[in-house]
């Protein structure tokens, strides 16, 4: 899918937009994504603060989609596993940076190479409107090559 439409689907996909996760920007080359998740009375928990599953959900589909986009056609990319350490109570707007560095990717290509798969750790920090860390997700990818035919 084309990056101009993969945004907009993102935007409008139903469990973004009614939790209240917006795409604030993406890269060119899929190397960086930018994720808002708006703290809205429908999405707030019982004490008013962002719900758990809304700040796990705003770092969910990101890693595998960019790591899809820059390994090509000829790898398989599947989430592995995810754990949220909350922090503090989310009482704003709260934002996600996820960063795929040239340095990684080759790691990943010569790990695949090697061992036939890569499991990729990433730690995602998820800061509120006045850059206060108030949870911490990590992500474990799975890298495959894809069979040849």
């Amino acid at each position: 899918m084309k990056k101009k439409w993969l945004l907009k689907f993102w935007n409008f996909w139903p469990p973004f937009l009614f939790t209240g996760i917006q795409i604030l920007y993406c890269s060119r080359d899929y190397h960086h994504i930018k994720a808002k998740l708006k703290l809205r009375f429908w999405n707030a928990n019982y004490v008013g603060t962002q719900y758990g599953g809304s700040i796990f959900s705003l770092a969910d589909p990101f890693y595998m989609v960019m790591l899809i986009n820059n390994l090509g056609k000829n790898y398989i990319v599947w989430d592995k596993a995810s754990t949220i350490r909350y922090l503090k109570p989310g009482k704003t707007d709260l934002y996600a940076d996820f960063i795929l560095k040239d340095e990684e990717l080759e790691s990943i290509i010569e790990e695949v190479r090697e061992k036939g798969k890569s499991e990729w750790i990433k730690v995602i920090p998820i800061l509120d409107a006045h850059n206060n860390t108030v949870a911490e997700i990590t992500k474990t990818i799975t890298i495959k090559a894809k069979p040849k035919s």
